[in-house]
């Protein structure tokens, strides 16, 4: 290759700036949802008094992510990236917003605050996927490597996810949880504005030209797609079958048992805040101690110890102890191991899916992870009405920690030390969509993570 004018930008791959803005606005948007968490569970509890009602908002919350992420990924292809992420956030703020709006009215009904909290749910995921799945591009445009972008990625998201819970918990108990939300939805229209301003003219954010015109039937060929590569592929379905578990049980942990434990046993809105802040703080330190040091280790040994450690001991105890010293000191360790799974999931994940699949694949792998979310809000809320908080306690912390073992017993997962983790038997993983256009660029091969030159 020409070592003179072959190797300048072209005007489709503008540096470091896009991938600087999405970041930004990932970080926005994940304190924004870090307020939504604290902020709608306190917000039922203190309206309605109800820790079934709270995890029926929970439901009404999650089944259109499920619902979204199950359908949506050819959308974000022919939408655009971009396009989406912008949509999704303004959405997502608007119906926040109409929450406390309607409650100053004396117009917010039990059913509106279940559909407002629905829409944001159908909105939320399509832009958290858009964002997740540019980063690839926007890493090679930056000149870094994947590895360190995707811990960057992750680590911002954490750092957002501790301010905002911080955040929430004072805000609570200063203003109101009604007041919160509408600095929640604040977050959302400051995202939409980074992404629209910061990431134009990336050929990866626009609209898939692809060779199919559009129509059900080529719709449905992508989407099939998506879902052939994911089941082709042994571990990436193993992982989405254990986050599936993990993820329901959190669910039922951040919407209703936590807060149900910090208005009960603790010292309310405030070490609500505290707590959800101390994991988000124990996550940013593991993700970023990975992206240091976790390339000199065996991922899938790492990625073991710490699946266990991430839930299980936070839900004994706190359904053993009524103080908050050791459920703190328990979150942030949590926390730190949490911290470390992300960007070693991500590398697998970006390392095994071509760009051409990325938004389905990544479509179809959220909606199997997330499928599980609806039924642990109800779920917990269920149980703490039925055998209190700490039997509901207990019996979802014993489902987080048979989900964390299967590393440990199924042979799929020693292949997460491959170049490229995991074999794909299913002939949809030939990286050329047969509706569309071939990928821009191929997929990076995963690696370990390298550390920092800094």
């Amino acid at each position: 290759m020409d070592g003179g004018k072959n190797d300048k930008p072209r005007n489709d791959e503008p540096g470091r700036l896009p991938l600087i803005a999405v970041l930004a606005a990932n970080s926005i948007s994940t304190a924004g949802t870090s307020l939504t968490l604290i902020g709608v569970p306190w917000f039922v509890l203190e309206t309605t008094g109800s820790a079934g009602r709270a995890g029926l908002v929970a439901f009404c919350a999650t089944l259109p992510i499920v619902v979204s992420a199950l359908i949506g990924g050819p959308v974000i292809d022919r939408i655009g990236r971009r396009r989406v992420a912008v949509g999704s956030d303004t959405v997502c703020g608007l119906a926040v917003a109409a929450v406390p709006l309607l409650y100053y009215a004396d117009a917010l009904a039990f059913w509106m605050l279940c559909a407002l909290m629905a829409l944001n749910g159908l909105a939320h995921t399509p832009g958290n996927t858009a964002r997740y799945v540019l980063v690839p591009e926007l890493a090679e445009h930056a000149g870094t490597t994947l590895a360190r972008a995707a811990s960057l990625f992750d680590a911002v998201s954490r750092g957002a996810r501790m301010v905002g819970a911080a955040l929430a918990g004072v805000l609570i108990a200063l203003v109101g949880a009604e007041t919160v939300l509408l600095l929640d939805a604040a977050t959302f229209l400051a995202s939409a504005a980074l992404i629209a301003a910061g990431v134009r003219g990336v050929h990866a954010a626009e609209p898939v030209k692809a060779a199919a015109p559009v129509s059900l039937r080529t719709y449905r060929g992508e989407l099939r797609e998506g879902y052939a590569y994911l089941f082709g592929n042994r571990l990436l379905l193993g992982v989405v079958l254990m986050v599936l578990f993990m993820n329901g049980t959190d669910q039922g942990w951040n919407a209703v048992l936590l807060p149900v434990h910090a208005s009960a046993e603790l010292g309310g809105a405030r070490d609500l805040g505290l707590l959800t802040a101390l994991f988000g703080a124990g996550g940013l330190t593991g993700a970023l101690l990975y992206g240091a040091v976790g390339h000199r280790y065996s991922r899938r040994t790492v990625f073991t110890v710490c699946v266990v450690l991430c839930g299980a001991p936070r839900f004994l105890v706190a359904a053993l102890t009524g103080t908050t010293l050791p459920l703190a000191v328990t979150m942030v360790l949590s926390g730190v191991a949490g911290g470390v799974l992300n960007p070693i999931l991500t590398t697998v994940i970006y390392g095994s899916v071509p760009d051409a699949l990325r938004s389905r694949v990544s479509g179809a792998i959220t909606a199997g992870c997330e499928l599980a979310m609806p039924v642990g809000g109800l779920a917990a809320g269920l149980l703490v009405e039925s055998a209190g908080a700490t039997g509901a306690l207990l019996a979802m912390g014993a489902v987080f920690l048979i989900a964390t073992l299967s590393p440990l017993v199924f042979p799929a997962w020693r292949t997460m030390d491959d170049p490229l983790s995991g074999q794909t038997d299913s002939p949809a993983a030939d990286p050329v969509s047969s509706s569309g256009p071939s990928p821009r660029h191929p997929a990076p091969a995963a690696s370990p993570p390298r550390p920092s030159a800094s």
